[in-house]
């Protein structure tokens, strides 16, 4: 018993010790941030009450226009980068600052939500005194509003001159464009700079995210033979297109699921002797009677993974599946990139030590690197190639993507509090 007080005491005495081992100027940021904080949740209100679908250009544009004033009062330049037409996407915002000492921050947020227009409205609502709900407010329109607090309060004492930012919100992340299109300054920006840190919904307190999982599409179409469905099995008539079909996934399951990091989920599936897809809307229809055997089914999916090598592997075997045929049928699958992995890198990993420290000595306690297996992809993956990165350090809370979306408003201040100590450090 006398071990385990003593333990205990010595865990305690640590974080005594390590809330103390805080610098001067740090101290003042941290003060500054609590002066700041009524204001951080007005703006967070503020944001949150514009819906900005990723199709709503309008109310993306409008989210644009708000940051644009708010930055522009600590001294950044701001420009929208409006996407071309073709792209049927807003654009995205754009804060710089251009310095000559300490590290160059790329720091990542996105102006929309998966909320469009005709979906029920929530708005910045209290549930109680440590909960709040709304369209985005953890998804990320709480992060969004971390990064103008962390940086106004370093402006407000004077500690961002002479440094380089560049702070890149994306309009399109939830439901982006072509990608190339989309991304293509997105990341000739980010290769500028030193680190990429992005601010998307934390895990927890305790939990850095190091890496993050690729994802891309695929569309399998198969084809049977059209027969009354007396005959089906038979020499001459076979399975049709749904059973091929549904020997396709069944064996997808069976030879790959298990493999770390790698998921494969099909999303929709339409069989019948007619079937019609619209890729734009995913709304797909079929005809077809319980006596015909099926002519047409298409499966569209998506794949999940953690490097390039991983993805072209998964891609391989899924092909040679695809390729052996039930009698009398046809298959074939067609593979479309989308997001690229965040694979977890030595300078990620000094990252999360660096944050682990400071978490630390903030008495906040450990931060270790989370499971690359339990987020899905961001845009902080197309510049994972560049530069060091990290991600996670956004707002906490619930239910994002979902009705009743929820932000943790008792850690939402400890959490500014951080990330402002945090840029402080890597900008020195």
């Amino acid at each position: 018993m006398k071990k385990i007080i003593l333990v205990f005491f010595l865990l305690g005495l640590h974080y005594c010790i390590s809330a103390q081992q805080l610098a001067h100027d740090e101290e003042k940021l941290i003060a500054e941030v609590e002066k700041n904080y009524q204001a951080t949740v007005a703006l967070l209100e503020e944001v949150t009450n514009i819906n900005s679908g990723s199709l709503n250009l309008e109310g993306v544009k409008a989210v644009s226009d708000v940051f644009e004033r708010e930055f522009q009062k600590i001294g950044f330049e701001t420009e929208w980068y409006k996407l071309p037409p073709e792209a049927k996407r807003a654009g995205h915002f754009i804060a710089t600052r251009k310095g000559n000492s300490g590290k160059k921050i790329f720091i990542i947020g996105h102006l929309d939500t998966v909320f469009e227009k005709d979906m029920p409205f929530t708005p910045f609502t209290y549930l109680n005194d440590s909960t709040a709900t709304g369209q985005g407010v953890n998804d990320m329109k709480g992060g969004d509003v971390m990064i103008l607090a962390s940086l106004k309060a370093l402006y407000d004492l004077g500690m961002l001159e002479d440094k380089t930012i560049t702070v890149y919100f994306t309009g399109d992340e939830e439901s982006s464009a072509d990608e190339e299109l989309s991304r293509r300054d997105f990341i000739a920006r980010a290769k500028e700079h030193d680190i990429a840190l992005a601010y998307e919904t934390t895990q927890s307190f305790g939990i850095a995210t190091v890496a993050r999982r690729g994802s891309s599409s695929w569309r399998l179409k198969t084809s049977g033979k059209q027969s009354h469905s007396s005959g089906i099995f038979r020499e001459s008539v076979g399975y049709g297109a749904i059973y091929e079909a549904a020997r396709i996934l069944t064996e997808f399951q069976e030879e790959l699921a298990g493999e770390q990091y790698l998921t494969f989920n099909p999303g929709q599936i339409i069989g019948g002797s007619d079937i019609s897809y619209n890729t734009e809307t995913g709304k797909g229809e079929a005809l077809g009677k319980t006596n015909i055997v099926a002519r047409e089914a298409f499966v569209t999916g998506d794949l999940r993974f953690l490097g390039e090598e991983q993805k072209a592997e998964a891609r391989l075997k899924m092909k040679a599946i695809v390729d052996r045929h039930l009698n009398q049928t046809d298959a074939e699958i067609t593979f479309e990139d989308g997001l690229p992995s965040m694979i977890p890198t030595e300078g990620n990993m000094a990252l999360a030590e660096k944050l682990n420290v400071l978490s630390q000595d903030m008495g906040l306690g450990e931060v270790k690197p989370g499971d690359p297996g339990s987020r899905g992809a961001g845009d902080i993956s197309f510049v994972a190639d560049f530069v060091d990165c990290l991600d996670g350090l956004g707002a906490s809370g619930n239910g994002a993507h979902a009705p009743g979306e929820t932000i943790n408003m008792k850690e939402y201040p400890e959490l500014i509090k951080r990330s402002t100590l945090f840029l402080y450090r890597l900008t020195r």
